[in-house]
């Protein structure tokens, strides 16, 4: 396979991915403006995939412009906009009433003073109905959507189609009860959902959206089944098992991404072959969030199937990242497929790193707490965040999770992607398990170190909620970076209350936050309010749900496509009007959208002490280990920095010491650096 083909190959997830051009002619509507606009600096990741989008449009939209031409100029021009001269197609879009009710709201939105949360949680739900009613005209079946330009297409072009946006938003369709539209969804599934095709798709991407969304749709559609009913789903009926059928499918294909001599998944797989192949760049090597957030799934079919070897494969995974006996329980974020070993010694829980820590903690919940061996890293790994990573900003002291491109001996770089911010509601779920406090402090199990670890989430979800608050748009960018100084203040040397975030464009706080200019996008990402989602839940503070209201309603002001078309993730957050791209990501639905209805609604919704929720925001249950199924491996002994240590000689000679491979040098392929400074192969933002 040639080196175009595999780039092509390892593009293939999600409904983004490396640079695309966007030279389609948008249909904007009057007075659209139409400039181009070239990005091609590389962008992080979304989980662990590469966001480089080289080509995009500046639509503004017509009801967001000055008003420059005269009152009776844009009457006329408005008559000849309806009867449609200046449509390529001369037909005006058809969308449903309820889309036309609903934009009338949406198109202007006001923050009332009395709180009816059900009424916002509707009209989060009447933004989800846009969305999908624009792609399910425009673009059905097809696996990107650009609500701009009215367009869809495959992401492989000699492929079927993977229905990456449907079977993404099923489980989202069945909590809103969308049971029209779920039923079109299923005739699809069906009827074209096919996985025999000869193309590679990425093992981590492909796992936690189509596996996890089927499994979700299963769960849901069995143990909720007053969740938008279908009688197709009705036990004894044709086809009640589609989900799960489809599943099984998926997964016995992606099962060859497993088949290395380690034991770690190559970063994709040919849903044909069931062949794995490594990442064709980063020298090869998976990334260590895809490697190790793929557990949830696996386990949960192996549970349902009673198939020992989706469990075991997914299992060893873990086994192999834990017995490099990494310092402190943090891992770099490369890993080879073919030995099981860490490349380079960039330290970070944005890209590439995030969400192996976030499935520790539920791996744990998950089997109902019967698996402490996950709870014992998550502790370990918190432990490391909080002693190498937790620093403040100055002058203001807002908690900042940084990162280490050099490995723990290098210097502290304060910078937070986006994705970082999943991080504070992990840390309050593995406080209480899903519990409130007060739930938890009545049984007894609330010392010290609780009260510690959610102050920190409490620290950390102020500081990703400034992200919002920094922009004019009210939208987060993708990565912020913190003024913390030479001599970084750490948690060590005494936790620092952050001061409060005043009104006012050019409040003093917002000094500490650093927006670069490759930094600005905003791609309708999911991790802040999924963290206000737990907040809340765990809380019971209704500050969480009222940032969660200020951000919905910054995305229906900022992000909407003309039309009621949909909504699109922005080239610019940080001015006005911003600057749009012409891309409507399949996680706005799957997740971004489903977190806020999830705020908004009772908490007796998915009670967080009953379910576990995947990276991509499907909803799994908690369960026994029974069928065979338990853990099938032990950590190696470990000094107090959790490195590996050896047993101690027979001949009672020596003391026990760190095994020489648990130096994290050790473990890891060096790369030259050049002395400029310059970081490591891997780091995907420029400084």
């Amino acid at each position: 396979m040639s080196l175009t083909q595999r780039s092509h190959a390892e593009d293939y997830w999600g409904n983004s991915g490396q640079p695309r051009s966007q030279n389609g002619n948008a249909n904007g509507g009057l007075g659209s403006k139409l400039e181009s606009f070239m990005d091609k600096k590389e962008l992080p990741m979304y989980k662990d995939k590469p966001y480089n989008y080289a080509g995009s449009r500046k639509y503004t939209p017509f009801y967001r412009q000055k008003r420059v031409i005269s009152g009776a100029i844009l009457v006329l021009m408005g008559l000849v906009y309806w009867l449609g001269i200046f449509s390529p197609s001369m037909v005006k879009p058809k969308l449903r009433d309820t889309n036309k009710s609903a934009w009338n709201w949406l198109s202007s939105p006001t923050i009332s003073e009395s709180v009816d949360w059900n009424d916002r949680r509707e009209k989060v739900k009447e933004a989800f109905i846009l969305s999908w009613d624009g792609y399910e005209q425009y673009a059905w079946g097809l696996d990107e959507y650009h609500p701009i330009s009215k367009k869809g297409k495959q992401m492989d072009t000699k492929g079927k189609g993977m229905g990456w946006i449907i079977v993404d938003a099923l489980d989202t369709l069945m909590i809103m009860n969308l049971t029209s539209r779920l039923s079109h969804a299923r005739e699809w599934i069906s009827t074209s959902l096919d996985y025999d095709q000869d193309h590679e798709v990425n093992t981590f991407e492909t796992t936690i959206r189509m596996l996890g969304g089927l499994l979700s749709a299963h769960y849901l559609s069995t143990a909720f089944p007053e969740m938008a009913p279908l009688t197709d789903d009705d036990q004894g009926a044709p086809g009640e098992d589609l989900y799960l059928e489809k599943a099984a499918d998926l997964a016995g294909r992606l099962m060859g991404a497993f088949d290395s001599n380690s034991g770690v998944p190559y970063a994709s797989v040919n849903l044909k072959t069931s062949k794995g192949k490594e990442s064709h760049i980063d020298g090869g090597a998976s990334s260590t969030a895809e490697a190790s957030s793929l557990q949830l799934e696996f386990k949960y079919l192996a549970m349902l199937t009673g198939e020992k070897n989706y469990w075991e494969s997914a299992e060893k995974v873990i086994q192999v990242i834990d017995d490099n006996g990494m310092e402190d329980g943090l891992v770099p974020i490369f890993l080879y497929a073919t030995t099981g070993g860490f490349r380079a010694n960039n330290i970070r829980l944005g890209s590439r790193g995030d969400s192996y820590y976030e499935y520790l903690i539920k791996q744990y919940l998950q089997t109902s707490c019967e698996e402490p061996i996950y709870q014992e890293m998550w502790n370990q790994s918190l432990a490391g965040v909080r002693k190498w990573l937790i620093t403040y900003s100055t002058p203001n002291h807002f908690t900042v999770l940084a990162e280490r491109p050099f490995g723990l001996g290098g210097k502290l770089e304060g910078k937070m992607d986006h994705l970082v911010c999943f991080m504070p509601g992990t840390i309050a779920l593995g406080v209480t398990g899903g519990l409130t406090i007060e739930e938890v402090k009545k049984a007894g199990l609330w010392s010290e170190k609780e009260e510690e670890d959610m102050a920190l989430a409490i620290e950390l979800t102020k500081t990703c909620w400034g992200m919002y608050r920094i922009t004019p748009t009210g939208l987060a960018p993708e990565i912020a970076h913190f003024q913390i100084g030479e001599n970084p203040h750490m948690e060590s040397d005494g936790i620092l209350a952050s001061k409060e975030m005043t009104q006012g464009a050019h409040a003093a706080w917002k000094d500490d936050y650093i927006i670069k200019v490759n930094d600005r996008h905003n791609l309708q990402r999911p991790e802040t309010v999924e963290s206000l989602f737990y907040m809340w839940r765990i809380t019971g503070d209704e500050k969480y749900r009222e940032w969660g209201w200020e951000m919905f309603t910054s995305f229906v002001k900022y992000s909407a496509a003309e039309d009621g078309a949909g909504f699109t993730s922005l080239a610019n957050a940080n001015e006005i009007p911003p600057l749009l791209k012409d891309n409507m990501e399949s996680f706005w639905l799957a997740e971004t959208l489903k977190y806020f209805y999830l705020l908004f609604s009772p908490n007796d919704l998915l009670p967080l002490e009953s379910i576990v929720i995947n990276t991509e925001a499907h909803i799994f249950p908690r369960f026994k280990l029974t069928r065979g199924l338990k853990t099938g491996w032990e950590r190696k002994p470990r000094d107090e920095k959790g490195r590996i240590v050896q047993p101690t000689r027979s001949d009672g000679k020596g003391d026990r010491k760190a095994h020489q491979d648990s130096n994290p040098a050790a473990n890891t392929h060096t790369i030259k650096v050049e002395e400029t400074g310059q970081a490591p192969v891997g780091k995907e933002t420029p400084p």
